[in-house]
């Protein structure tokens, strides 16, 4: 019997991805704890860490993700431009193909056209459906408005060059100038490789930890769940359970006290000018979201407590014979 190419399982392996994700991964377990017991580890190269990191991960959910997958706000174009030059340097593709897989998680959430569907494991939400071509890829025919974007088309085209020199060259540039080639080559291993690898996990947690941890204080439709430990890691994306059911509001975070730095940021912007148009569900529906489903989960548990006490076994006091 004769097999296509693509069911033989070493050709649905993406080598490329694979080599990518495993080799910073590494350098990150090995070179970079050599760096710093070799040559110690300063200020500079902890604020730089951190400041690529915000700059990298905050690309990802304020641009990426709020901006272009939802367009739950409008930005100037220098924002724009920047946003897509530093989530390259995250290297989790373009923001068109990031758009249009994150599009059908939300359109098939939890089912078999779900990218990264919880369904099938934890490791495959998180990593696994990055390495193996499971299946051909459906055409991107949801992404047709940010194709007329000429900046999101620019990136899509060089998006791996831009990240490159994003990521990697101009972390290093800054380090050599900062203290020569030790400098330089500790701002490569730990700003931009580690910093590569923090980034991305913390992303690929909102996929996986989000579809896992927490509660569902807006619906259960679907596995989403808010977890406000999983806010601090993802710059405020952990309450999912919300993001899933008002996906265009521009806040993960709703409630005052919730730790969003995404949308202090779209805040921010918007009032000095550099973002408009942001989206917000009436406060009314989000009550009444939550209210309905606190009356469900009532509900379920007084359905739960009569069935148990009707199921009781009958508990006779009649004493044996001895």
């Amino acid at each position: 019997m004769t097999l296509s190419k693509f069911n033989i399982p070493w050709s649905r392996v993406e080598w490329v991805t694979c080599f990518f994700l495993g080799g910073t991964l590494l350098l990150t377990l090995t070179a970079v704890p050599w760096y710093i017991l070799t040559y110690g580890l300063d200020w500079f190269q902890v604020g730089l860490f951190f400041f690529w990191f915000f700059l990298t991960g905050m690309s990802i959910t304020f641009g990426y993700h709020r901006l272009f997958s939802h367009r739950s706000f409008q930005a100037k174009a220098p924002l724009r431009l920047v946003t897509l030059l530093f989530g390259a340097a995250a290297f989790e593709n373009s923001a068109l193909d990031w758009s249009s897989d994150h599009r059908r998680h939300h359109k098939h959430v939890d089912h078999e056209d779900d990218p990264y569907d919880i369904s099938k494991g934890f490791f495959y939400a998180h990593l696994g459906w990055m390495l193996f071509k499971l299946k051909p890829l459906p055409p991107m025919e949801n992404v047709a408005d940010l194709r007329k974007d000429p900046l999101v088309m620019w990136q899509h085209r060089y998006w791996h060059l831009i990240g490159f020199a994003t990521g990697f060259i101009l972390p290093t540039i800054i380090g050599y100038l900062y203290g020569g080639p030790v400098a330089a080559l500790g701002a490569f291993l730990i700003s931009g490789v580690a910093r590569t690898v923090a980034v991305q996990h913390s992303t690929f947690c909102i996929n996986s930890a989000c579809h896992t941890l927490g509660t569902q204080p807006y619906s259960n439709r679907c596995s989403a769940k808010d977890s406000w430990v999983m806010a601090l890691f993802t710059f405020g994306e952990g309450y999912h359970n919300f993001h899933h059911e008002f996906q265009h509001d521009y806040r993960n975070g709703v409630k005052p006290w919730q730790f969003d730095p995404t949308k202090w940021m779209i805040w921010t912007l918007n009032k000095v000018g550099l973002t408009s148009g942001l989206r917000q569900v009436p406060n009314d529906k989000i009550t009444t979201c939550q209210e309905n489903e606190r009356l469900r989960r009532l509900g379920q548990a007084e359905d739960i407590e009569q069935m148990t006490e009707e199921n009781m076994p009958i508990m006779s006091t009649r004493k044996s014979a001895s």
